[in-house]
Parts: C-alpha cells; structure tokens; sequence
C-alpha cells in the first residue's frame, strides 16, 4: 500500500467524505474547494495527471470512461443512495484503506451493500 494516497474528489460528493479523507495520511484534491463548476471532462483530466483515484457521485463519469474511453487512474462512484453523511464519509473511508490499490485503473461502485470493482 502507497505512503500517500493520491485521491482527487468531485464536487458531487457528499462534503462529509471530504472533511473524513483531509483528516487521514491522503493527498486530497477537492474540486469544491479549489475548482468549482468546472466540466467532468476537466476533473477526470485533473484526477489523471495527478496520477489520482477520482471520487465521485456523479454517474456521468461512467459514460466518459466506457463510451467516450477517457484515460483515468481509478474512479470510485458512492452510490449511497438514502445513507447519512456521516455513513457515507465512514464507508468511504474503510473501502479507501481497504481496497485503494485494488480500484486504481479499474471503476469501483460503492453501494449500500458492497463494493464493485469492474476491471
């Protein structure tokens, strides 16, 4: 397992996540924080260039992965759909230390019930 995590997040996801993750060993990118509103194109090129899983909620990033064929270092989509914040920042951050070097290069779905990994 790598010293620092390189973990880029989208602004979609649930702010809880990203105040969990700032407070671990992660390299955290928040989008909110220091990009907001830019296109998904853009995050997932952000994301790639700093060699970063990308963390999302937005589905559409699936389409620019499997359609459009983008390159990506690993995406992980929380599709968490009725948890609480606080369960979401806390199922994120065990499949993080879990499972991080298994989810790059591959997309990962996080539900309510279980991790996917899709290589």
């Amino acid at each position: 397992m790598p010293e620092i995590f390189q973990i880029v997040i989208d602004e979609s996801v649930d702010y809880a996540i990203v105040q969990t993750l700032k407070h671990t060993r992660f390299s955290i990118i928040s989008i909110s924080d220091e990009t907001p509103s830019i296109p998904d194109k853009q995050v997932l090129e952000i994301a790639y260039a700093h060699n970063a899983l990308l963390i999302t909620e937005d589905k559409d990033f699936g389409e620019l992965v499997f359609r459009l064929q983008l390159k990506h270092k690993g995406i992980l989509l929380i599709r968490m759909i009725k948890a609480k914040s606080s369960e979401k920042a806390d199922a994120v951050l065990k499949v993080i230390e879990m499972h991080f070097n298994d989810m790059i290069d591959n997309f990962s779905v996080l539900d309510n019930l279980k991790l996917r990994i899709r290589k």
